[in-house]
This record gives structure tokens, C-alpha cells and sequence, in this order.
């Protein structure tokens, strides 16, 4: 029997696996339902440019939701398919995290998981940082010409540039000011999770993954997690295993839980799904609202990351993306990288080919709106450019996501009517089933989550070992 079952393969899982299988003692077994490519050798070229997004109506490697909302579905997850953007979140967000969830996550206790994992080429050798860890990081420094046009337009308009976004600073509120974004990226290569952890580990004799495989249920013997279910192709199979971790993502991980039992009751009866533990799964959840603000302009484009610049004003986040959403066009997304509204994830069947349901509840706040009418006058006066009437009509046709859902399987104390896992990730009234992916944090993140995503994952990890 498996001693460990890892549902997923995305960045939380290549994490959790590479961890676990270093103990020769433990046999881990990991399930993805995208495609898992045996060797590192073998990934499509595309996959490995971090220029490229294969996220659009072509992919066969993404996960796709009502409201345009994609994840990564192949080995390295979304990890393997975005921007390789990878900066911290403040330290007011782990004060945050940690009042929730306990003083786990507080900023002195993540500091040193981020420190491990990172090998950073521009601030390895300064406080607060690591050299050696196995995820490289640069920022850029042969910039478009858009790029650095912004930059040089939030220095006039009285920014002050700030050298390392990652700076760790404790007690520190969320900063204001410009910088270059620090990428997951080596020799030109993206280096998303798969890479830097589990392709590494997949000669141990104690680590197998299997692609194409999608969990569809959770085996439970009374209230304790005995394996998984799973279909690939036509083939149906159990699998059985001491203990199980969830790292499917906000989505997935959230839609197994409740075709297993485990989540809301109304929601449970509705789908004809028999009640195990009534669990507040899907019930919140938060995300990144984005606006795109887009105007003309005829230059030719430049091989680059999405993002080199990025402009933090207080929990508005300036994003001036390289690559164009619509030709003749650039864009810079005004973000809101902390909203008061709260979304919901819910299924319409329990059966697994019927994708969840997220109502993102973009807009609702007063407060939202007017943040984001905000952030589009700033970028106004930044390019020096009327834009509008934003009105609420403007932003609705404006309107996008960052592709940042977290919180649907939300950390907290028993007691917390809103919680459904502890502070290491266990599942409250369930015996030998976990969750370590983005739908276990607690609170809003001001920043964009793939740090965020990997130190979880290491600092679970670690703690299922000790």
C-alpha cells in the first residue's frame, strides 16, 4: 500500500512530492490528470518559454471554468503555464494569516521555508533571502521598450523604485512603489515547480506519478480516507493508501471534497450525494479582480516575459503586460489585490466531467468599484491619456480575472464555522486526508500567489515529517 497518495501535480504537489519521497521509507504516489511527461526532455519547448501562456481557446493544457477561468492541468500545474511572476507577500498578510490560523504562518515563521526554496541570482546574499535553494529567480534587465517607458513614467510621477519586491522586512505593511518583477526563470527557461522539484526526484525507487489520471472520488471507510478512486481513458481503478493530500487546486480540490461527502449539507443533498462530515467547502473564496485598460499602439513587439515592471499602490497592483490581448493594442491591468467581496464555488452534479461553478462576485462592494476607478485614473495620469467615463458600466466591460483563486477549502481552528483544515492542512473531522494547495489560505493575498502556493507546500511538507 502507498503510504502517501498526492491528488495532483501541480506546483503544491511537485513540491509536497519532492519532500516526502526524500525519505526512502515512504512511498508517495502522485495522480495528475493532465498530462505528466516522464522526463523533463520530453516537455514541449512552448512550455518552456517563459514568454509563452498556453492558456488560450487551443490548450489542452488547462482546466477551463464559467467566467474565463483557466488552471494549469498537466505536471507543474498553473506553475507550468504562467508568467513566472513569483514575489512575497507583505508581512501585514501573514499577521493576517496567522490571527486566523496560528502563528505557523506568521511572517517569522515562512520567512525561513522562502529563504530555503529560493536561489535568487540579484539578492541571494542580502537578509531575508536564500542562494542554493532549488527555485532560481531573476528580475530582468534587457527591458521592451514599453517596460521601461513605465518605469520611467512611475518615477516621474514620484514612485520611488524599489530595487527588491522580496524584501523581507517583518512587520512591514504592504509597499508602495515600482519595481522589477522577480521571475521563476533560468538561462532564458521558465522554471516552474515540476522543474525544480519533481522531475529532480522521479529517479527515486519510492516516487511514481501517473498522468491522465482524474481523481473522481475520495474512498472513506466511516470518517477515515482510505484511497481515491480514479478514471484514465476508460479505465477505472481504486487506489489505497495510508494517507491522502490534496493539491488539485482551489477548484479541484474543493469539487472532490464535496463528491465525497464532505461540504455543505444543502449543497450535499441537492447533488444526491450521500453526507459524510458537513464541511463549509466552496462556501468562500477570493481572487484578484483585474480591469484592462487598453489604448493604441503600432511598435513592434519584443520576446519577453509578460511582466518586467509591475507598480504596487496600496492594495492596487499596475500591471504593464508585454504581450498584447488585442492587436494594435497594449494593456496595463489595474488589479485589486485586496477586495472586500467574496466568491463562492459550487457544483451542479457530482458527476467529475461537470466542471464547478465560481461565482466570483467581482464588483459587488461599493468600496471594489471604486478602488478599481482608482487604479484606472492612476493609469490614466500615468499614460497621460482620458480614459473613460469608468463608470460601473465600464468596469463590467472591462473586466477580468488574475487568475488567483484561493480559499476554498479555508484554514482555521474546529471551532471557526469557516474553516475546513487546521493550521497543517488536515481536514477537520476526517481521519488521514489533507489538503496543501491555494484553497487553504485563509485570508486575501496581496500579491500574486505562486510563492505563496510553493512555500505552503514546503512548510506542510515539513511538517508531515518531523
Amino acid at each position: 500500500m502507498t503510504s502517501t497518495l498526492i491528488v495532483g501535480a501541480g506546483s503544491a504537489g511537485c513540491v509536497l512530492a519532492a519532500r516526502l519521497s526524500a525519505d526512502p521509507a515512504r512511498s508517495v504516489r502522485v495522480f495528475e490528470a493532465g498530462p505528466a511527461y516522464p522526463t523533463r526532455g520530453e516537455l514541449p519547448h512552448e512550455l518552456l518559454d517563459p514568454g509563452h501562456l498556453p492558456v488560450g481557446p487551443e490548450s489542452g493544457v488547462v482546466w477551463r471554468y464559467r467566467g474565463n477561468l483557466v488552471r494549469g492541468k498537466l505536471i507543474g500545474g498553473s506553475g507550468a503555464i504562467n508568467g513566472s511572476y513569483f514575489i512575497r507577500p507583505p508581512a501585514t498578510d501573514f499577521a493576517a494569516w496567522s490571527a486566523v490560523a496560528g502563528p505557523a504562518w506568521s511572517f517569522e515563521s515562512v520567512l525561513p521555508v522562502f529563504c530555503d526554496l529560493e536561489d535568487d541570482a540579484d539578492f541571494g546574499w542580502a537578509p531575508g533571502h536564500g542562494v542554493g535553494g532549488p527555485i532560481p529567480i531573476e528580475r530582468t534587465r534587457d527591458f521592451t521598450e514599453f517596460s521601461a517607458e513605465f518605469a520611467q513614467r512611475c518615477a516621474a510621477a514620484g514612485f520611488t523604485e524599489i530595487p527588491d519586491l522580496n524584501l523581507a522586512r517583518s512587520g512591514a505593511d504592504h509597499t508602495n512603489g515600482f519595481g522589477r518583477v522577480p521571475l521563476t526563470v533560468s538561462h532564458g527557461l521558465r522554471s516552474g515547480p515540476a522543474i525544480t522539484h519533481l522531475y529532480p526526484a522521479m529517479e527515486r525507487p519510492n516516487l511514481s506519478v501517473a498522468g491522465d489520471t482524474m481523481v473522481t472520488r475520495l474512498l472513506l471507510r466511516g470518517t477515515r480516507v482510505i484511497g481515491v478512486e480514479w478514471s484514465r481513458g476508460r479505465e477505472r481503478g481504486r487506489t489505497y493508501a495510508d494517507q491522502t493530500v490534496l493539491c488539485a487546486g482551489a477548484v479541484e480540490s474543493a469539487a472532490l471534497l464535496i463528491r465525497s461527502g464532505i461540504g455543505p449539507e444543502p449543497l450535499l443533498r441537492s447533488l444526491g450525494v450521500p453526507i459524510v462530515a458537513p464541511a463549509p467547502v466552496g462556501a468562500w473564496c477570493t481572487d484578484h479582480p483585474e480591469v484592462g485598460v487598453e489604448f493604441p499602439d503600432d511598435e513592434p513587439d519584443e520576446p519577453a516575459v509578460p511582466l518586467e515592471y509591475v507598480l504596487a499602490s496600496d492594495d492596487l497592483e499596475l500591471r504593464p503586460y508585454t504581450q498584447r490581448f488585442t492587436p494594435g493594442h497594449r494593456r496595463i491591468g489595474v488589479a485589486l489585490m485586496h477586495p472586500e467581496s467574496a466568491g463562492e464555488l459550487t457544483l451542479v452534479s457530482a458527476d467529475p466531467a461537470v466542471p464547478a461553478r465560481v461565482d466570483q462576485r467581482y464588483l459587488r462592494g461599493e468600496r471594489d468599484r471604486a478602488r478599481l476607478r482608482d487604479g484606472v485614473a492612476l493609469t490614466a495620469d500615468l499614460l497621460g491619456r482620458r480614459i473613460g467615463p469608468v463608470d460601473d458600466p465600464w468596469l463590467r466591460a472591462n473586466l477580468g480575472t488574475s487568475q488567483h483563486l484561493s480559499g476554498t477549502c479555508r484554514m482555521g481552528p474546529a471551532h471557526d464555522e469557516r474553516a475546513v483544515v487546521d493550521e497543517h492542512g488536515r481536514v477537520h473531522g476526517i481521519e488521514a486526508l489533507a489538503v496543501a494547495d491555494l484553497s487553504i489560505v485563509p485570508v486575501p493575498l496581496r500579491r500574486g500567489p505562486q510563492a505563496t502556493t510553493v512555500m505552503l507546500a514546503a512548510a506542510i511538507a515539513d511538517h508531515m515529517v518531523v
